[in-house]
């Protein structure tokens, strides 16, 4: 199979104990949300709203922040629909 070369492969970090084997099995599956699937976003208007009078209120250039929402798949299994219904500025510290 083709692979794009921005996917890499999963790894896991090292640790003292292995509750499996680490050899590779098998071939290389791709791994990307939209390899198979069609995807969808859909944000609520409120969210982004609050997100943009965060940014302007804020002295800095660029800060940090949450987007919270739910990914599912659609009915007909052909695609998914990011949904994005929450922002959380985060914590300074």
């Amino acid at each position: 199979r083709f692979v794009p070369k921005r996917m890499v492969p999963f790894s896991f970090p090292l640790s003292k104990c292995a509750l499996w084997d680490p050899v590779p099995m098998g071939d290389v599956t791709g791994a990307h949300i939209a390899y198979y699937r069609n995807p969808r976003l859909s944000l609520v208007e409120k969210t982004l709203r609050l997100a943009y009078r965060h940014a302007k209120q804020n002295e800095k250039k660029s800060f940090s922040c949450f987007l919270l929402g739910t990914l599912a798949a659609d009915e007909d299994g052909e695609g998914i629909t990011l949904t994005i219904d929450r922002f959380d500025p985060g914590r300074e510290v």
